[in-house]
């Protein structure tokens, strides 16, 4: 049975750093990798491509239904998303395409068809999910949950930082707003709300470096699984 499969879930808001922790966790481990963010970006980017309305919910579900997706792990330990078995990582990681995934994921529909999809990544030896409702929806039955945290002023800044790096102008005024819009409906909407799993830990990265996080993260590793 795949709950007997080891799994560990790491949700959280944007900007806390569950992608990396998760990417590095995955990685240590050699287990498979989840980003179900990025399935959302991706619906959302091909939706756009084939001129799906945002609104037109079968419209979406089609699209949903449709996707191939796979993650790597690259040799520059970054996490690699593929559609269709190209790379679309240029067309997603934009902050538009963030917006219109977070647009999208409201839909209960949506959010059905990709269930299933989602629930397929769990595969021997284990597998590290990471997303918003990884351990309260897709995986409950998770032997360990991880609910990340930090401010919504220090993820806009870390948000503000690594646009900046990539040469990319923007106001920390409108991140912030952003960021704080992208929360109020994550965790509002009707279907699967962004909140911590009963029995998850939760973790403020806020006052942590990426080591810091990441050595937290082997330690309940082996508490959980190796002891």
């Amino acid at each position: 049975m795949t709950e007997a499969i080891p799994h560990i879930t790491i949700d959280g808001p944007s900007g806390v750093g569950k992608g990396t922790a998760s990417l590095y966790l995955a990685k240590a481990l050699n287990w498979h990798y989840l980003d179900s963010g990025a399935i959302y970006r991706l619906l959302a980017y091909q939706a756009q491509q084939s001129t799906c309305d945002f609104n037109d919910i079968s419209g979406l579900v089609d699209v949903a239904q449709s996707l191939d997706v796979h993650f790597e792990i690259t040799a520059e330990d970054r996490a690699q998303t593929l559609l269709n078995g190209m790379p679309a990582d240029q067309h997603i990681r934009t902050e538009d395409c963030a917006k219109n995934a977070s647009i999208i994921s409201k839909f209960q529909e949506v959010r059905a068809a990709l269930v299933a999809r989602q629930k397929a990544f769990l595969k021997a030896p284990g597998l590290v999910a990471d997303g918003r409702d990884m351990g309260t929806f897709i995986f409950p039955n998770a032997p360990l949950k991880l609910f990340l945290t930090a401010s919504a002023e220090i993820r806009a800044q870390r948000r503000y930082k690594e646009l900046i790096a990539k040469g990319i102008c923007v106001k920390m005024r409108d991140l912030l707003q952003d960021v704080k819009d992208r929360d109020a409906r994550d965790q509002n909407r009707a279907v699967n709300p962004l909140k911590p799993a009963k029995d998850a830990i939760v973790i403020d990265t806020g006052d942590k470096t990426i080591a810091q996080v990441n050595q937290l993260l082997e330690q309940l590793y082996h508490e959980h699984f190796a002891s």
